[in-house]
């Protein structure tokens, strides 16, 4: 058996060699990643990490839209370390419970919009993703109307990547793979301006991307439609922001069918948007939501459905057993985080500092970037942000696909200490919520320096 070793007792070439030999990667060529050699991870501090080489990068990402209140907080590692000691496991099945789940759902009452009195604790967004499913299901067969299966979701959405999480997302590349989507799931298009919307008023736009959904309802006949879902600000698909007419469209086409709304938190949820939740920052009240990432700041894998009281009271008083839950529903270690997670964050006012100051810092700082000859455009919402690259700023023409220009300009990032990531044409930005005005100077200036390098490079290819 291996003998665990710090991060200092093997060299990088060896930590490759081993991860190459025995650690398949999400979302990865395994072939290609073996013989280039995975970045290896070794320290974590407040925004930034280091590498195995030594390397301080400033992690633009929070990890993977997660670690909210930075790396090393003593807060967190104290409560877990405390619940290990006290009760490390017990599970929620044979109507058990623990102090700690039932303080998460407490509190995850408080700061959640009214009329979320319950919550539904999964091990991770997928599988939350999943849960949702299974659970508006169920209350259309509760409600007498078990016809009512259908879920839509739109293009370019990303909902996880479980079997169902995949096939509610909307993405191509997941589809080709497993015989997705399952059936009883379709896909609008997205309410992306610059992708699909160029040439029209913004907000009239939005109205009109909302009006595909009512579309795809007609034809499907809304006695078999469940209930839309999607992400308040598009997250993996690039962080388009939609326009403000969108959601308070969709809010009304999905009120006058009768068919629930589903806001994925995931990635929006716990102050990333600038308030507790996204559905709040763009002006829509859901039937239900989907949580994970942000809720231990990424320290323990945890993830959950905030059920709405409408839901709640038919599948409480009137379903009988909903046949559905997960070994680590309501882990006691992980609710354990959570908790001293919310309390850090109600405590260091992180909501309000990215709604109030951090937010809209870091919009002022990337509308300075919008001038420059890649960039085509500029979205932020709270912390969260993206820049379109683009090869003719003035006609809004974007590179060749063949070009992977988010890709070289990916490359330059971490060569020169940024973690930023690349979908498609677009880098796109989440950093914790604890980031410092100085600290988003910092990440800015390296954000010109790569979109400089990058130009510099597309140059050197004659891409430009």
């Amino acid at each position: 058996m291996a003998e665990t070793t710090t991060s200092s007792e093997r060299s990088t070439a060896d930590w490759q060699a081993a991860d190459a030999a025995h650690f398949l990667h999400p979302f990865t060529d395994f072939k290609a990643l073996a013989a280039k050699g995975s970045r290896v991870i070794v320290k974590g501090d407040n925004i930034y990490l280091w590498d195995s080489e030594g390397h301080k990068m400033l992690d633009a990402m929070s990890g993977l839209w997660c670690v909210n209140v930075g790396y090393g907080r003593e807060e967190l590692i104290d409560a877990a370390t405390r619940q290990l000691k006290e009760l490390p496991f017990y599970n929620s099945f044979f109507q058990t419970s623990n102090p700690r789940a039932i303080e998460l759902a407490e509190l995850l009452a408080e700061i959640s919009p009214p009329g979320f009195s319950h919550s539904f604790f999964t091990g991770s967004g997928s599988e939350s993703i999943d849960t949702i499913v299974r659970m508006v299901r169920r209350y259309w067969d509760i409600k007498g109307q078990p016809a009512r299966q259908h879920i839509i979701s739109r293009n370019n959405a990303y909902h996880g990547s479980t079997m169902a999480g995949a096939s509610l997302g909307g993405m191509s590349g997941m589809h080709e793979q497993g015989g997705l989507p399952i059936p009883g799931i379709s896909h609008i298009e997205q309410p992306f301006w610059f992708g699909v919307g160029q040439g029209t008023d913004r907000e009239e736009f939005g109205r009109k991307a909302a009006s595909w959904l009512e579309a795809r309802i007609l034809k499907i006949g809304a006695d078999k439609v469940a209930a839309f879902i999607g992400e308040p600000v598009q997250g993996a698909g690039g962080v388009i922001v939609p326009p403000a007419s969108y959601w308070p469209e969709i809010q009304r086409i999905c009120d006058k069918y009768g068919i629930l709304l589903i806001s994925d938190e995931v990635i929006c949820g716990f102050g990333r948007t600038g308030n507790w939740f996204g559905c709040q920052t763009m002006g829509f009240k859901p039937d239900l939501m989907t949580f994970a990432k942000g809720i231990t700041s990424g320290y323990i894998p945890l993830g959950g459905v905030l059920v709405g009281d409408k839901v709640a009271r038919v599948l409480i008083e009137e379903g009988g057993e909903f046949n559905h839950g997960y070994t680590y529903s309501g882990h006691p270690v992980a609710c354990a985080v959570a908790v001293e997670n919310l309390r850090l964050i109600r405590r260091e006012g992180l909501v309000e500092r990215v709604r109030d100051d951090v937010g809209p810092y870091l919009a002022e700082g990337l509308a300075a970037i919008e001038n420059h000859p890649l960039v085509g455009e500029v979205q932020s919402c709270g912390l969260m942000a993206a820049m379109q690259l683009v090869k003719d700023k003035a006609n809004s023409t974007c590179f060749d696909s063949d070009v992977d220009v988010g890709m070289i300009c990916r490359t330059i990032c971490f060569e020169i200490g940024l973690v930023m990531r690349a979908v498609g044409d677009r880098m796109i930005i989440a950093p914790p919520l604890v980031i410092t005005r100085a600290q988003i100077d910092e990440m800015v200036g390296l954000i010109r320096t790569a979109l400089d390098r990058t130009l510099e490079e597309l140059k050197r290819r004659g891409a430009v």
